[in-house]
């Protein structure tokens, strides 16, 4: 039986309108439709007046939530078109951006938050957890901190019960060399932990644990089948759901080449919570590349409801 799915993404384009927040539904998590004519469904505002990494997340009291990072590379770039991402994560993105929804049609105004803590040099790739076994959720994110002239990014995380108030952030997952674009999900009794690895090597890893927080076991597999792909670097922005039957979805963002060929790439494993994902892309169909984002199952009666709110 198919399900409805929400992709909330942003795009890769050279202006600043790609930087926003886009949606895209699907019956089946497998054939993508654009929603509002392939235009944003939310546009910033305030900061840095773009958004990147958009996450989106159902509120166990109802409603949704959507976070992202504040930036907007689309006016980063210098005379010569480049970018230098050294001073942006020493000064870059100090805050993410907030809505909240209770029909993924109406939204609150942007809010800019930065956890109470004033020693980062950039929050990038948000991402939110419910923490069942605590009723709270834990938003985990990439940054940098002055302590070490902002030269390692690690993951950190806040807690928070109403998107109101949240703990001071604490250090969750670090390497030796920087990690970011953390994902994780919890699939039957294990905690299943995604990122991506600077260098040595420069890859999407996966590990898990019996505790949310507690030591997460890498696993030597998944590297290994990451390390034969063509050009493994360029794949980040981990995302994963379980489709239909029951097969587990991760798509990971493909990058740094022609922009036509960037986006979300689709590997499949045969069971949720088996980490022997093998790519799929013929598989699937997207009506333009997907950038950095989440996708989250929606009920039949949301999907319909945001198929005709939004101009064709």
């Amino acid at each position: 039986m198919n399900m409805p799915y929400l992709f909330s993404h942003f795009r890769e384009k050279n202006t600043p309108d790609g930087e926003q927040v886009y949606f895209a539904i699907s019956r089946n998590g497998i054939h993508w439709d654009a929603v509002n004519n392939g235009c944003p469904v939310l546009i910033c505002t305030k900061g840095e007046k773009g958004c990147r990494d958009i996450e989106i997340a159902r509120l166990h009291t109802g409603g949704f939530v959507i976070i992202a990072t504040d930036l907007c590379l689309a006016l980063c770039f210098d005379k010569d078109g480049n970018i230098d991402w050294n001073k942006l994560s020493k000064n870059g993105s100090k805050y993410i951006s907030m809505w909240k929804s209770q029909d993924l049609i109406h939204f609150s105004g942007q809010e800019l938050i930065s956890f109470g803590r004033d020693d980062f040099g950039c929050i990038w790739a948000p991402e939110v957890f419910f923490d069942e076994n605590n009723d709270e959720y834990i938003i985990h994110f990439s940054a940098t901190v002055k302590s070490d002239n902002d030269s390692h990014m690690a993951i950190y995380y806040t807690k928070t019960s109403d998107f109101i108030h949240f703990t001071y952030p604490q250090l969750f997952f670090k390497k030796e060399n920087d990690v970011l674009d953390s994902h994780i999900v919890k699939i039957g009794d294990k905690y299943h932990l995604f990122y991506k690895n600077s260098a040595e090597p420069l890859m999407n890893m996966h590990a898990y644990s019996d505790e949310l927080f507690g030591k997460y076991i890498h696993d030597n597999a998944f590297e290994k089948y990451m390390s034969q792909l063509y050009r493994p670097g360029s794949y980040e922005a981990s995302t994963t759901y379980i489709l239909p039957d029951g097969k587990w979805c991760l798509m990971m963002d493909f990058f740094g080449c022609e922009k036509d060929k960037m986006g979300y790439v689709p590997f499949i494993s045969p069971k949720a919570g088996n980490a022997d994902f093998k790519m799929s892309k013929e598989n699937f169909t997207f009506p333009y590349g997907f950038k950095h984002g989440r996708v989250i199952e929606i009920t039949q009666s949301e999907y319909d409801s945001i198929k005709g709110a939004y101009k064709k």
